[in-house]
């Protein structure tokens, strides 16, 4: 449920109007996750019912049909995804990795997330950790809001577990941070291969991605109100850009 890039295809500009650049960024908010061609047949949807009812192309027609692009989710699915994207967000922002740029629960698999990398710490093991803190943190939230997890973190290549057991293996194997003879560089062509035959460092990395969801787990306990705030707006908006994510995350703290 987590990704570093937008690939919707509508891109926010500062070169747009002020009062037009916020309705842009929410736009390529909700279209996250979508292609190329899903935004162009949904602007040419939207101009062909603006002009059957002669009048300019608006905002809302564009909003309406990405809404109606998406699957409807049942309360507490979309209950269940914001509070994992959430998750992501508060620790994302609170262990200083950077800021957010934007949230959607109703994209086509799920929840989807931007987030920025600015943390001045970059390449330390302790930014390596709080990394892993940050992608086990939409599991975390589950954990502690609803008491069980979905496979919302799991189940794919791209998906939260995926990413932090290869963060886990390349903390052990290739990035000096090893329990084990640390500076050895040992590249796995295949890493489920390497993990499945070697149970002490499948161990290892599974410790890693422990202690991972242990202090995302803390982080969100320490950030109730930031958390709390943020769920209830992304479950009521279903996206938000980048600044009214912020704003949420900095108000809660004032």
């Amino acid at each position: 449920m987590t990704t570093t890039s937008n690939a919707s295809g509508l891109q926010p500009t500062d070169a747009l109007a002020p009062e037009t650049a916020p309705l842009l960024r929410q736009l390529a908010t909700r279209a996250m996750g979508m292609t190329g061609a899903d935004i162009e047949r949904i602007v040419r949807q939207a101009r062909l019912t603006a002009r059957r009812e002669k009048r300019p192309l608006r905002y809302d027609d564009i909003e309406a049909g990405l809404r109606n692009h998406r699957p409807t989710l049942p309360y507490d699915v979309r209950w269940r995804y914001a509070i994992h994207e959430a998750g992501h967000a508060v620790v994302h922002h609170a262990l200083g990795l950077g800021d957010v740029t934007g949230l959607t629960i109703d994209a086509n698999d799920g929840g989807y997330n931007i987030l920025n990398f600015s943390g001045g710490s970059a390449g330390t093991l302790a930014w390596h950790e709080n990394m892993m803190a940050m992608l086990m943190a939409g599991r975390a939230a589950e954990l502690l809001l609803l008491t069980s997890a979905s496979t919302g973190s799991a189940g794919a290549d791209h998906s939260d577990l995926a990413k932090a057991t290869d963060l886990g293996l390349a903390m052990e194997t290739k990035l000096g941070f090893g329990g084990v003879r640390p500076l050895l560089y040992l590249s796995h062509p295949v890493p489920e291969q390497a993990l499945t035959s070697d149970r002490n460092l499948a161990n290892r990395v599974h410790v890693r991605i422990e202690t991972g969801l242990e202090l995302a787990m803390e982080v969100i306990k320490l950030n109730r109100p930031p958390m709390d705030a943020l769920v209830r707006a992304l479950f009521g908006a279903q996206a938000l850009d980048g600044p009214a994510v912020m704003a949420i995350l900095r108000r809660s703290y004032d």
